[in-house]
Protein backbone atom coordinates (compact mmCIF):
# COMPACT_ATOMS: atom_id res chain seq x y z
CA UNK A 1 0.00 0.00 0.00
CA UNK A 2 1.44 3.39 -0.56
CA UNK A 3 1.69 6.67 1.27
CA UNK A 4 -1.06 8.35 -0.39
CA UNK A 5 -3.51 4.62 -0.13
CA UNK A 6 -3.24 4.78 3.65
CA UNK A 7 -3.25 8.34 4.22
CA UNK A 8 -6.71 7.76 1.94
CA UNK A 9 -8.12 5.22 4.31
CA UNK A 10 -7.63 6.76 7.53
CA UNK A 11 -9.59 9.99 5.68
CA UNK A 12 -12.11 8.08 4.89
CA UNK A 13 -12.37 6.53 8.74
CA UNK A 14 -11.66 9.47 10.44
CA UNK A 15 -14.62 11.21 7.64
CA UNK A 16 -17.06 8.45 9.17
CA UNK A 17 -16.36 9.06 12.74
CA UNK A 18 -16.65 13.31 12.30
CA UNK A 19 -19.86 12.84 10.33
CA UNK A 20 -21.40 10.62 13.30
CA UNK A 21 -19.93 13.04 16.34
CA UNK A 22 -21.32 15.66 14.73
CA UNK A 23 -24.84 14.42 15.70
CA UNK A 24 -23.51 13.91 19.27
CA UNK A 25 -23.96 16.43 22.28
CA UNK A 26 -20.98 17.23 24.24
CA UNK A 27 -22.26 17.64 28.28
CA UNK A 28 -22.48 21.56 28.86
CA UNK A 29 -18.93 23.06 30.07
CA UNK A 30 -17.16 19.52 29.48
CA UNK A 31 -13.39 20.68 27.86
CA UNK A 32 -10.91 18.49 26.39
CA UNK A 33 -7.90 17.32 28.08
CA UNK A 34 -5.01 20.14 28.20
CA UNK A 35 -3.09 20.11 25.08
CA UNK A 36 0.43 19.15 26.19
CA UNK A 37 2.14 21.81 24.59
CA UNK A 38 0.04 24.80 25.10
CA UNK A 39 -2.37 23.88 28.02
CA UNK A 40 -5.33 25.20 26.39
CA UNK A 41 -8.63 22.96 27.03
CA UNK A 42 -11.20 23.57 24.43
CA UNK A 43 -14.92 22.96 24.40
CA UNK A 44 -16.56 21.14 21.39
CA UNK A 45 -17.32 24.24 19.74
CA UNK A 46 -13.93 25.24 19.67
CA UNK A 47 -13.23 22.32 18.38
CA UNK A 48 -15.36 21.98 15.37
CA UNK A 49 -14.67 25.67 14.77
CA UNK A 50 -10.90 24.43 14.33
CA UNK A 51 -11.76 21.49 12.15
CA UNK A 52 -13.35 23.49 9.97
CA UNK A 53 -10.36 26.40 9.45
CA UNK A 54 -7.58 24.49 9.31
CA UNK A 55 -7.79 22.08 5.99
CA UNK A 56 -7.63 24.64 3.71
CA UNK A 57 -4.97 26.25 5.81
CA UNK A 58 -2.43 23.65 5.22
CA UNK A 59 -3.56 22.20 1.80
CA UNK A 60 -2.30 25.96 0.45
CA UNK A 61 0.62 25.44 3.02
CA UNK A 62 1.76 22.67 1.42
CA UNK A 63 1.35 23.51 -2.33
CA UNK A 64 4.72 25.07 -2.57
CA UNK A 65 6.54 22.86 -0.95
CA UNK A 66 5.41 20.88 -3.93
CA UNK A 67 6.63 23.35 -6.58
CA UNK A 68 9.69 23.75 -4.86
CA UNK A 69 12.17 26.91 -5.08
CA UNK A 70 14.79 27.32 -7.70
CA UNK A 71 17.87 27.45 -5.19
CA UNK A 72 16.81 23.63 -4.19
CA UNK A 73 16.31 24.86 -0.37
CA UNK A 74 13.23 23.60 1.67
CA UNK A 75 10.01 25.83 1.60
CA UNK A 76 9.46 27.86 4.37
CA UNK A 77 5.97 27.42 5.63
CA UNK A 78 3.11 26.77 8.48
CA UNK A 79 1.70 28.48 11.20
CA UNK A 80 2.16 28.34 14.72
CA UNK A 81 -0.79 27.20 17.88
CA UNK A 82 -0.42 31.21 18.47
CA UNK A 83 -1.03 32.63 14.84
CA UNK A 84 -3.88 35.22 15.49
CA UNK A 85 -5.52 34.40 11.99
CA UNK A 86 -5.97 30.62 13.40
CA UNK A 87 -7.00 32.11 17.36
CA UNK A 88 -9.55 34.41 15.73
CA UNK A 89 -11.54 31.66 13.22
CA UNK A 90 -11.79 29.32 16.38
CA UNK A 91 -12.89 32.29 18.58
CA UNK A 92 -15.41 33.45 16.03
CA UNK A 93 -16.78 30.27 14.67
CA UNK A 94 -16.78 28.44 18.18
CA UNK A 95 -20.93 28.97 18.71
CA UNK A 96 -21.91 28.33 14.92
CA UNK A 97 -24.01 25.38 14.70
CA UNK A 98 -21.89 21.77 14.85
CA UNK A 99 -24.43 21.99 11.43
CA UNK A 100 -22.76 24.23 9.83
CA UNK A 101 -19.11 23.90 10.96
CA UNK A 102 -19.69 19.90 9.99
CA UNK A 103 -20.65 20.70 6.13
CA UNK A 104 -17.50 23.30 6.14
CA UNK A 105 -15.42 20.35 7.22
CA UNK A 106 -16.79 17.86 5.04
CA UNK A 107 -16.68 19.73 1.87
CA UNK A 108 -12.69 20.57 3.23
CA UNK A 109 -12.27 16.51 3.43
CA UNK A 110 -13.76 16.36 -0.02
CA UNK A 111 -10.77 19.03 -1.04
CA UNK A 112 -8.09 16.91 1.00
CA UNK A 113 -9.45 13.79 -0.81
CA UNK A 114 -8.63 15.77 -4.32
CA UNK A 115 -5.21 17.41 -3.12
CA UNK A 116 -3.87 13.26 -1.54
CA UNK A 117 -5.15 11.87 -4.52
CA UNK A 118 -2.87 13.90 -6.70
CA UNK A 119 0.58 13.79 -5.15
CA UNK A 120 2.90 11.26 -6.65
CA UNK A 121 4.94 8.74 -4.78
CA UNK A 122 7.99 11.05 -5.22
CA UNK A 123 5.83 14.43 -3.84
CA UNK A 124 5.28 12.44 -0.45
CA UNK A 125 9.29 13.15 0.16
CA UNK A 126 9.66 16.73 -0.67
CA UNK A 127 10.47 18.98 2.18
CA UNK A 128 9.50 22.51 3.84
CA UNK A 129 10.97 24.02 6.58
CA UNK A 130 8.52 24.75 9.49
CA UNK A 131 9.60 27.73 11.79
CA UNK A 132 9.58 25.69 15.22
CA UNK A 133 9.32 22.09 13.59
CA UNK A 134 12.16 22.62 11.52
CA UNK A 135 12.56 20.28 7.70
CA UNK A 136 9.10 17.97 7.04
CA UNK A 137 8.63 15.74 4.15
CA UNK A 138 4.92 16.30 2.77
CA UNK A 139 4.26 12.56 3.87
CA UNK A 140 4.66 14.15 7.56
CA UNK A 141 2.88 17.65 6.86
CA UNK A 142 0.17 15.45 6.13
CA UNK A 143 0.44 12.96 9.31
CA UNK A 144 0.69 16.54 11.68
CA UNK A 145 -1.34 18.39 10.29
CA UNK A 146 -4.05 17.49 7.94
CA UNK A 147 -4.98 13.55 8.83
CA UNK A 148 -3.13 13.01 11.86
CA UNK A 149 -4.63 16.26 13.28
CA UNK A 150 -8.60 15.06 12.01
CA UNK A 151 -8.11 11.92 14.12
CA UNK A 152 -6.45 13.77 17.18
CA UNK A 153 -10.05 16.37 16.65
CA UNK A 154 -12.14 13.29 16.21
CA UNK A 155 -10.26 11.78 19.28
CA UNK A 156 -11.67 14.92 21.28
CA UNK A 157 -15.05 14.97 20.43
CA UNK A 158 -15.40 11.33 21.15
CA UNK A 159 -14.32 11.89 24.76
CA UNK A 160 -16.27 15.01 24.86
CA UNK A 161 -19.68 13.11 24.11
CA UNK A 162 -18.85 10.67 26.78
CA UNK A 163 -18.18 13.31 29.62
Amino acid sequence: MSTGDDFLRRLDAVEARLAALARHEAQPGALTDADPASGERWDRGQVWAHLAEFIPFWIEQTRPILRGQASGEAVPFGRTKSDPERIGAIERDRHEAVSTLWASTHEDIALLRTFLRGLSDEQWLDVGRHSTRGLMPVAEITEEFLVGHLEQHADQLEDLSQS
